[in-house]
């Protein structure tokens, strides 16, 4: 199975290129710049599945920034998926997100089940919902009005065109050794603060490993549709910072004394809800007729530990 990674460089793109060879020999993989034009000039007709990862992540809520964001998630995505088609590439992989639900903007608790619908409140949700969206249109099969959202395949649009399935994923948060982004801050943070709130909380999180296998088993099995691949167990940011407070000796006193400014800045301070807040996909959402989820939950954080000793 030869593979082209469109995302040369990046965290999800090489872990999972790691992952895959490392636990296969039946896959050739390679990766291509978007930065520039490179992309372009790949041979498409080399390869049986594209898995498309280049994008802004979620990092600055900039208006400024806005263009960019289609222009990257959003267009790019397209141009890549179009060029993928043209050269007969038979499944295109997308790297969408949770965010395209919406973002948590309260610490009021929200589960995400097989009905709810995607209502993106923020140019990054949005970017990643017109893309897929996009993407569809290129399909054999694209997913009738109100379907978007659901893990199962999309009704038939009509056969024109050359076929090639189109794969979904909407993580939700992806962590890992070595990656960036809000995880390993919250793990510095607990070997730094002396107190903490005891906001006790539920989260989907995806460690990189589960993601890598989900995708290795995506492309061996040809899925095509809408996936929400995530951890067999929901995360607690209480129990992380308590977890890592204890692997580096430090000492954090955890207290419900704290949480009634938990609850004010939560109206002020968009990172409390990003922190606390409550918001996980229903777990029937992301089981899967294959086991995906290798990594129990305990085993990722320690191994997030040793990474950062």
């Amino acid at each position: 199975m030869k593979v082209l990674i469109t995302g040369a460089g990046s965290y999800v793109g090489e872990s999972v290129k790691a992952y895959i060879l490392a636990t296969s020999t039946d896959f050739e993989i390679d990766s291509v710049d978007t930065m520039n034009d490179a992309w372009k000039l790949a041979d498409f007709t080399k390869y049986d599945v594209v898995f498309h990862v280049a994008g802004i992540a979620h990092v600055n809520a900039d208006p400024k920034m806005e263009p960019l964001y289609y222009k990257v998630n959003r267009d790019l995505t397209i141009e890549v998926a179009k060029q993928a088609k043209e050269g007969g590439v038979k499944q295109f992989i997308f790297m969408s997100s949770q965010i395209v639900f919406h973002e948590s903007k309260s610490l009021k608790s929200e589960i995400l089940t097989k009905d709810t619908k995607p209502n993106p409140n923020g140019f990054y949700g949005d970017s990643k919902l017109q893309a897929e969206n996009g993407l569809w249109e290129l399909a054999p099969q694209a997913p009738l009005k109100g379907d978007e959202g659901r893990c199962d395949l999309p009704p038939s649009r009509g056969t024109e065109g050359a076929a090639m399935k189109i794969c979904i994923l909407r993580p939700c948060m992806i962590y890992g050794p070595n990656a960036k982004g809000n995880f390993p801050r919250l793990a510095k943070l607990a070997t730094k603060v002396p107190v903490f709130p005891e906001w006790h909380n539920k989260r989907s999180m995806l460690y990189i490993d589960n993601l890598a296998e989900f995708v290795k088993q995506a492309i061996i099995r040809q899925l095509e549709g809408t996936f929400y691949p995530q951890n067999r167990e929901q995360a607690d940011t209480v129990e992380i910072i308590r977890y890592f407070a204890k692997a580096s000796g430090h000492k954090v006193w955890i207290t419900k004394l704290f949480n009634p400014f938990v609850w004010l800045g939560s109206f002020v301070l968009q990172p409390i809800n990003k922190m606390f807040a409550t918001y996980y996909y229903d777990p029937e959402m992301s089981k899967m007729d294959f086991d995906y989820q290798l990594v129990s939950f305990d085993e990722s954080l320690k191994r997030v530990a040793d990474s950062l000793r």
